[in-house]
């Protein structure tokens, strides 16, 4: 996995996770990247500081960085386990439970940021997940 500081074209920061640097190649490429405040396709690594590690502690992570990836890796196991993945059907299935059209249940997909946007203003219980599907990662 791999962080990088991002910017879109609007000029807002912020930060995502990546399976490699081919990944986010591939992802921006195929215009599957947006900026989660505007929603601009148009999204570039920011310049960024890189995280050194002093040479005598380079082989093994910080406890609070491996506590951060055992929880992530424990929330999308929970998540994977529990839930649905209904891909880029995620707002039409979460509208539909919403407004009573289909049972609810727990599922979990990628909507455009549009899409997401406008589920969040009609009171769709939504969140963003802090990891890709695999689905997508493959």
């Amino acid at each position: 996995m791999i962080r990088y500081a991002l910017r879109c074209a609007e000029g807002h920061d912020f930060e995502s996770w990546f399976a490699s640097g081919e990944a986010f190649d591939t992802l921006a490429a195929a215009g599957q990247l947006a900026c989660p405040e505007c929603g601009a396709r148009q999204v570039d690594k920011a310049l960024m500081a890189p995280k050194v590690r002093p040479a005598d502690k380079a082989a093994s992570l910080t406890s609070a960085e491996t506590e951060k990836e055992k929880a992530l890796a424990k929330l999308r196991t929970e998540v994977e386990k529990n839930s649905d993945y209904v891909g880029l059907e995620f707002a039409a299935e979460a509208r539909a439970m919403h407004e009573g059209e289909r049972p609810h249940r727990s599922i979990y997909g990628e909507a455009k940021p549009e899409d997401a946007k406008a589920l969040i203003e009609d009171g769709v219980p939504v969140a963003p997940l802090p990891f890709t599907p695999r689905a997508k990662t493959n």
